[in-house]
Order: C-alpha cells, then sequence, then structure tokens
C-alpha cells in the first residue's frame, strides 16, 4: 500500500535538487491529505468572500460548518479506513485486486447507510434555525467526506503521484471556484461550491482507483467475513481521530471557552485558528513520515520477511532486522529535524508571521504550543505506523486509547486552570503518548526475531 512513496523516493533519488525539491514538495501535499487541504479551502473560500458575504458572520458559519463535517465524518469512518486498508493490502498480497472495487462499493454501502440516518437526525435536531437548503447540503457534505476518507486510503497504494496531485488540485479548485461563484447566494452558496468540489474529487478518486484495480463484479461482501474484519484495528482508528479531535471539541463545547455559531454548532475563538495554523506546520514533515516511513522501512520490512518466508540465512535475517531498525531510527530522527527547524522558526519569526496574515500576536503562545503538540503527534503517527506493518494491532489501539484519553484528561485540566494553561493539555498528552508509542516501538524491533520465529 505504500506505492506512490516508492515513486516519489524514485523521483528523490534523481541525483537532481529539483527532483528532491519535487519529491518533497509532493510527498508533504499528498501526505498530509484532503482534510488539512480542507482546512485551507474554507480559509482560502472565507477570506476571498470578505465584503461580499453580508454580514461577514456568514462566512464563519460557513467555516464552522465544514470543520464539524470534517471531524465527525472522519471519527465516524476513522476505524473502517484502517480496517479496509488492511483489507486491501491482504488480497493485493494474495493477487486479487479485482476483489477490491466490489467491496469497496458493499463496505461503503453498509457504511453510509447508518451514516445517511445519523445526518438525517442530526440536521433536525442539532440545526434549529436553519433553512433546509443548508441542512441538505450538510448532510450530502458529510456523507461525501466519509466517502473521501476511505478512497483516500486507496491512493496511497497507487503509482501515479501526478494524477493524484492533479486530481486533488482540481477538486480543492473546483471547490473554492464554485464557492467564490456561488457566494453572492451567502451561506447556503459557500457550502453549496464546497459540496461541489467535493462531488468531483470522489469522482475523480474513484476513477483513479476503478482504473488501477479493473473489477469484474459490481459488490461483493467479502470484506465482512468473519476472520477479515479486524477488531483491533477498528479501535485504533477510532480512537485515534478521537484523540486528535478531542481537545479541540471540548474547546468548542467549554462554557468559558466556545460559543455558538449556528445551529447547536460551537467554535472557539481563542483556540481554533493557532490549533488549524499549527495543523499546517505538519506539511514538512509529512514529507519526511511519507518518503522514509512510507519508503525506507517497507522497503526493509519487505526484505526481512521475505528473508523469513524463502528460508534464509539466520545472519542475513538479523542484517535485514537491523536494517529495518536503522530506517525507523533515521525516519523518526528525520521527521525531528524537520519539524524542530519549523518550531524554531516559529519560535523566532511566529508574532511577524501572525502579523502578515493579520492575526493577533497574542495567539502565538498558543500556537508554538499546539505546534509542538503537533510535532509529537506526528512521532505517534509514525510509531503506530511501524506497529501496523509488523501486525501489532492491539499495541496500536491501546497507544490509540492512551492518546484519547489523556488528551481528554489533560485538556480538561488545561480547561479548569485557565487561560495560560490553554494548549499545554494537547501537547502533554501527545508527548506522553509519543514516549509510550515509541518504547514499544522499540521493545518490538527488539524482539522481532524471537517473535516471528517462536510466536508466529
Amino acid at each position: 500500500m505504500a506505492g506512490i512513496g516508492f515513486e516519489l523516493r524514485r523521483l528523490a533519488d534523481s541525483e537532481t535538487y529539483l527532483g528532491l525539491l519535487r519529491a518533497y514538495t509532493y510527498a508533504g501535499v499528498i501526505g498530509s491529505g484532503p482534510w488539512v487541504l480542507s482546512i485551507l479551502a474554507i480559509l482560502i473560500l472565507g477570506f476571498m468572500s470578505l465584503g461580499i458575504v453580508i454580514p461577514p458572520g456568514l462566512i464563519t458559519q460557513f467555516q464552522v460548518s465544514v470543520t464539524w463535517l470534517i471531524a465527525l465524518s472522519l471519527i465516524y469512518t476513522g476505524g473502517l479506513q484502517l480496517i479496509f486498508t488492511r483489507y486491501v493490502a491482504d488480497r493485493l498480497f494474495a493477487q486479487e485486486p479485482k476483489r477490491v472495487i466490489p467491496n469497496l462499493i458493499g463496505m461503503l454501502f453498509i457504511a453510509l447507510t447508518p451514516a445517511f440516518l445519523l445526518a438525517v437526525a442530526a440536521s433536525l435536531w442539532l440545526l434549529p434555525g436553519t433553512s433546509a437548503a443548508y441542512r441538505l447540503l450538510m448532510i450530502l457534505g458529510g456523507l461525501l467526506l466519509c466517502v473521501i476518507w476511505v478512497l483516500t486510503v486507496l491512493l496511497s497504494g497507487l503509482k501515479q503521484y501526478g494524477a493524484v496531485l492533479t486530481l486533488y488540485a482540481l477538486g480543492y479548485g473546483s471547490a473554492v471556484a464554485s464557492g467564490l461563484w456561488l457566494r453572492p447566494w451567502g451561506l447556503e452558496g459557500l457550502l453549496a461550491g464546497f459540496v461541489l468540489g467535493q462531488i468531483v474529487l470522489a469522482v475523480g478518486m474513484f476513477a483513479l482507483i476503478w482504473r488501477e484495480y479493473p473489477p469484474t463484479r459490481f459488490v461483493e461482501f467479502d470484506f465482512f467475513v468473519p476472520g477479515r474484519l479486524h477488531g483491533w484495528l477498528f479501535f485504533a482508528g477510532l480512537f485515534f481521530n478521537l484523540g486528535v479531535w478531542i481537545d479541540k471539541l471540548m474547546f468548542w463545547l467549554w462554557p468559558g471557552t466556545g460559543s455558538t455559531v449556528i445551529g447547536t454548532l460551537h467554535a472557539s475563538v481563542i483556540y481554533d485558528t493557532p490549533v488549524f495554523l499549527a495543523y499546517f506546520t505538519i506539511i514538512p514533515g509529512m514529507a519526511v513520515f511519507l518518503l522514509r516511513m512510507e519508503v525506507d522501512f517497507v522497503y526493509a520490512y519487505d526484505r526481512y520477511y521475505n528473508a523469513v518466508r524463502d528460508g534464509g540465512a539466520l545472519s542475513a535475517i538479523r542484517d535485514h532486522r537491523a536494517r529495518m531498525v536503522i530506517a525507523a531510527r533515521e525516519g523518526l530522527f528525520g521527521i525531528l529535524k524537520v519539524q524542530g527547524m519549523t518550531l524554531l522558526f516559529l519560535i523566532v519569526f511566529g508574532g511577524h508571521a501572525l502579523h502578515l496574515l493579520g492575526i493577533s500576536p497574542l495567539f502565538e503562545p498558543l500556537l508554538i504550543l499546539d505546534s509542538l503538540g503537533v510535532m509529537l503527534q506526528l512521532l505517534v503517527m509514525a510509531g503506530l505506523n511501524i506497529l501496523f506493518y509488523l501486525d501489532r494491532t492491539r499495541d496500536a489501539a491501546l497507544i490509540a486509547l492512551l492518546m484519547f484519553a489523556s488528551n481528554a484528561l489533560f485538556t480538561l485540566i488545561s480547561l479548569l486552570l485557565g487561560p495560560y494553561f490553554y494548549g499545554y493539555g494537547f501537547a502533554a498528552a501527545m508527548l506522553l503518548t509519543a514516549l509510550v508509542a515509541l518504547t514499544l516501538t522499540d521493545r518490538t524491533l527488539e524482539r522481532l526475531d524471537y517473535e516471528t520465529f517462536m510466536l508466529r
């Protein structure tokens, strides 16, 4: 499933500075994924609508509406993304690519049916005082995002990074262009533009995947056969996404930090701006993550297990394990170096950057704290990635649970302590989870030979 990473690595190894720059730029955009790009699109659309959409509060309502859609759809599909990724990886390993599309359609049918019912109920009970058009667009937008998150994991297995980048540009370009075209219709126009962009993105994703894995049947439910549903993976995906969003949800709903924006949807003026800006700083680290953790580690991983399956010499197996450990450590150090430089830049120039963006410099301390938390979250992702490859799904699920529980607890403590402690809860939770994840990953790699031969 790391096909696109291998293609980008070949570009990086082209022995030209331009090739290296292109590889890391492409990897940063692709690795960041649609949810970071979605946030960027709604920010651009909101900025370009100032003075045209009247009153300006409608722009805030649009941005908050889409942010809630992103959060809830990611939480809802978090577990499905991981277990379906595992299913597809198993089918490709078994030389059965024709089963990918039929089971994708079957899985989406089963997943979207309750999602539709939940979305309708939520639009009726949680969005009082809003128009029927707004509610319909919220339902459609939520369902489209659920589809896009699932399709995104399949794009990582493709080797057509150019097509994926073009698709992202077309999808999010369409969202911005449609929103600008429809903005005279206010909130509903902005939301309709975003939904149109997601339709373009979803259709394009499905076309790319269909071309890569041409099916012989339309729909199958082989995905739900007992033994192919990995429960620990489901919980790992669910708790990870809850862990990512729980601090935001708590700041939105806490009486002292959140306020109602539209219907019953809340936002936090204090917390939202710095935390979402912090997530844009993850882009350089995601490039390193994709090119190092998803390529160098996987290459060493494949050589190790090929040697095990083919009866290789013990010395060769140990050498491949050592190379796997080196690849993991170099990947982690690479993430630390890149994100550390980004954090240092914010410490030195963060205030000036906020001033250029027209944002109050009072957000600077919280921006730095949130950027530190995001850097640590990326280390958690790297540790989880290694555990997933080594099939330690129970350990990964427990780490994701720790991330969720600690973020909820520490964020609650920071809220109780007051404004001077905002952001410390998120950063402390990510630090604790990163330490546990990396310690467990290190021990797993040290015991890999023993567990591979004696416990498997």
